[in-house]
């Protein structure tokens, strides 16, 4: 007779299978049994036909993965800890020593810290481009080019790139496409059919921690694809870092998924609204939003984003030369609605001011202002109390 402990880890009863509910079911597991050692040594941990470890896929992590490729327009999804890792995992998996890697001079902060730390220990070359300007990528395309990132928009200066041109001067060169989506979320446009026809970026990055997650409290990346080549570049480099997911995380991301959409629209709408109250305002110089006029590139979004006319919930905001740093430190002080923090896409709208001197490289892209730049990420307060809550800062200057 078997110990009582013995009897409970391996209790025989099983739940009847045909449970179904709005919220999938979360597995959590490191080991995964086999039913006898043929099955365990005939099972491919690169195919989702059947599970092998806990790293390399769940049920529950196999849906995200296949509802995130699908919110992307791609076929292929491997999920990482944070966008920052997803970006790593891209240069890691497709840069070699003596390969170059060219940038968009408004990139992500930790993208280029990436390229200049990292990337460069490693023997690979990184230099900036004008994504403003598609002939400054064609005359840098070089015989050592292998990787292109873009952005739409740029995460903190707004710009708006003619991304199908930068898309198809990539491919003219065979240079790898990837695109930093996490502005888009996979609902302003589609990557990879940027004009119908087939014309697209070949990966989608995406920082699932903002709009996909919601509530600012999930750390998460995504890399999507449509070529399986590439793909199974990418998985193997993925397996070999041991890069892995929580089954909680997962969770959280399955269950706000569905309200992604209307999330998205809301947030854009409360964004533009402000945007262009303080386009009125005496002490801004410059909104920067790429659905408003006048922004650098909107006509690329009108273009592109057009159709289903969305621009996310995020806009920077160049204050009169007249107010210092300080001063403008004191505004964003001063708001009370708005917290100071970095990130976008949850519910709290955030403030954070930025000096663009030390992003942007002058002899790539000349900033055309003198005054300090502050970016807004709008949540999901009342407009109107969000409003009030800028005008009495707005004082403080």
């Amino acid at each position: 007779m078997t110990a009582p402990i013995t009897e409970l880890i391996h209790h025989s009863y099983r739940p009847p299978e045909g449970f179904d509910a709005p919220q999938p079911a979360v597995y959590k597991a490191s080991t995964v049994f086999f039913p006898d050692v043929a099955a365990m040594r005939a099972r491919d941990w690169k195919s989702k036909a059947g599970y092998t470890y806990g790293l390399h896929g769940t049920p529950t992590t196999f849906l995200l993965e296949e509802r995130i490729a699908a919110l992307e327009g791609g076929t292929d999804c491997v999920l990482t800890p944070s966008g920052l890792a997803a970006i790593s995992l891209v240069s890691l998996a497709l840069l070699h020593s003596g390969d170059e890697v060219l940038l968009p001079d408004n990139v992500y902060g930790p993208s280029k810290a990436l390229a200049a730390g990292e990337l460069a220990n490693f023997g690979i070359r990184h230099r900036l481009y004008n994504p403003m300007n598609p002939q400054d990528l064609a005359a840098k395309i070089g015989p050592r080019t292998r990787l292109v990132w873009t952005e739409a928009a740029g995460s903190v200066t707004m710009e708006f790139p003619d991304l199908p041109e930068l898309a198809r001067l990539c491919r003219a060169r065979n240079v790898v496409c990837a695109l930093d989506n996490t502005w888009g979320a996979g609902l302003a446009f589609n990557p990879f059919d940027l004009e119908g026809d087939g014309l697209g970026v070949d990966i989608s990055l995406h920082a699932l921690t903002k709009y996909p997650s919601g509530g600012g409290d999930v750390l998460m990346g995504s890399v999507v694809t449509r070529d399986p080549a590439l793909h199974l570049k990418l998985k193997l480099t993925h397996m070999r870092l041991g890069i892995g997911i929580g089954a909680n995380d997962a969770e959280a991301l399955l269950r706000a998924l569905p309200s992604l959409a209307l999330r998205y629209r809301a947030q854009d709408q409360a964004a533009r609204q402000l945007a262009q109250w303080l386009a009125e305002r005496e002490e801004i110089v410059q909104v920067l939003h790429p659905a408003l006029p006048g922004t650098p590139g909107h006509t690329h979004w009108q273009t592109l984003c057009g159709p289903q006319d969305l621009a996310a919930g995020l806009f920077s905001v160049v204050f009169d030369d007249h107010y210092d740093a300080e001063q403008v430190d004191r505004f964003c002080d001063s708001l009370e609605l708005f917290k100071i923090g970095y990130s976008w896409g949850g519910p709290i709208s955030l403030v954070v001011p930025y000096d663009v001197a030390l992003m942007r490289d002058p002899e790539v892209t000349p900033w055309p202002h003198k005054g300090t730049l502050v970016r807004f990420s709008i949540g999901l307060e009342s407009a109107a109390d969000l409003q009030a809550d800028l005008a009495q800062a707005l004082t403080r200057l």
